[in-house]
């Protein structure tokens, strides 16, 4: 597969899995942006050994891990998109907590609070 095919491989499936908007942000970003979409979306998340549901699990268990609060909003509802409901996504906080501590998983749930609030 050629850098251009995966490229465009990578394209669908960020838009499939944040939407246009996100696609464009990405793509703002240049040359890592396209190395974003090439490797995290082309590559991996394209693969089939797991489903969309499964990497929105590992994504925000580890983003949650990282304390990464400025990617976990956009994954939160992504997860939701893909089938994650609030009360599944707190286990997965509440998971990541015990292994990775209570602060960062306090940010992630104060996160996905908001969010659900947003949605109701």
């Amino acid at each position: 597969m050629t850098t251009d095919e995966k490229y465009e491989i990578g394209r669908a499936k960020l838009r499939d899995v944040h939407g246009e908007r996100s696609l464009e942000t990405i793509e703002a970003l240049g040359d890592l942006g396209r190395m974003i979409i090439e490797v995290a979306y082309g590559d991996i998340y394209s693969r089939p050994g797991l489903s969309l549901r499964e990497r929105q699990i590992a994504t925000v268990a580890v983003l949650t891990a990282l304390g990464r609060s400025s990617q976990l909003p956009i994954h939160l509802r992504s997860s939701l998109s893909a089938g994650l409901t609030v009360d599944e996504l707190r286990e997965v906080i509440l998971q990541t907590a015990v292994l990775a501590g209570f602060p960062p998983a306090m940010n992630a749930w104060s996160t996905l609070k908001t969010i659900a609030a947003e949605r109701d």
